[in-house]
């Protein structure tokens, strides 16, 4: 069985509940540490799949960062081969970029529990069929992408109108975070305390904090149903 290659930007985004469920399948696993100097592959040949997960650097920040071109190589070329590929956050935005969309600023961050509506093509869609037509996620991000001219729009929310998509059969992209454990968001909160005080006229961490508990078990039965179907395609 070939592994599913894991992007990893940096230490805690994690792929999460996401990793439990690849290790109950004992389906193999490559992580590339970004953050820690680890190499971008040459090709997808020898994987299953494809797997990038959040950072929190912009898509643009290639100056900063060169192997976010060696990455928009690599999702070039999953999209041409319609690779069985899931972006989460920063991930998908990398994605809308290589397909030839636009990355920018939104009008002000998400960071929290949102609902988001799906679409009617979500609807029928082999990862998200049969989900509520609204879902409360997660989210961590302030730069977005409009739906770039090959994809689907899959969900979208009050401020952004995609904040999921697929183009192809196999490659999808989700603005939100599905991959979140308890641990996780509790660590994002304590980790990223200088964002969380920028925004600290509209987002309070201690409500994301309080709305833990009876948020987080909905959001991994979802994640889990999205990503053994997901699996269920890898190569």
């Amino acid at each position: 069985m070939k592994p599913l290659l894991v992007l990893q930007h940096v230490g805690c985004e994690t792929p999460g509940i996401f990793l439990d469920l690849l290790e109950k399948q004992n389906r193999p696993v490559e992580t590339v540490r970004l953050y820690e100097g680890d190499r971008v592959p040459e090709g997808l040949s020898p994987y299953s799949g494809l797997l990038v997960m959040g950072g929190p650097m912009s898509v643009n920040d290639e100056a900063d960062y060169p192997w976010l071109r060696t990455e928009d190589r690599l999702l070039k070329e999953a999209l041409a081969l319609d690779v069985p590929t899931l972006g989460i956050c920063l991930g998908s935005q990398l994605i809308a970029k290589a397909a030839g969309g636009a990355i920018r600023q939104g009008p002000r961050k998400e960071i929290g529990w949102y609902p988001v509506r799906l679409t009617t093509a979500a609807q029928h869609d082999r990862l998200f069929g049969g989900f509520p037509e609204s879902i409360e996620v997660f989210e961590w991000h302030g730069e977005y992408f409009d739906a770039p001219s090959r994809a689907v729009n899959l969900a979208g929310s009050a401020l952004y109108e995609c904040q999921a998509f697929s183009i192809g059969r196999n490659v999808y992209g989700l603005l939100f975070h599905l991959e979140v454990t308890a641990s996780m968001v509790s660590d994002w909160v304590r980790t990223f305390t200088q964002e969380l005080d920028w925004v600290k006229d509209y987002i309070r961490p201690d409500a994301i904090l309080d709305q833990l508990p009876v948020r987080i078990d909905t959001l991994n039965r979802l994640a889990q149903t999205f990503f053994v179907r997901f699996c269920q395609g890898l190569r």
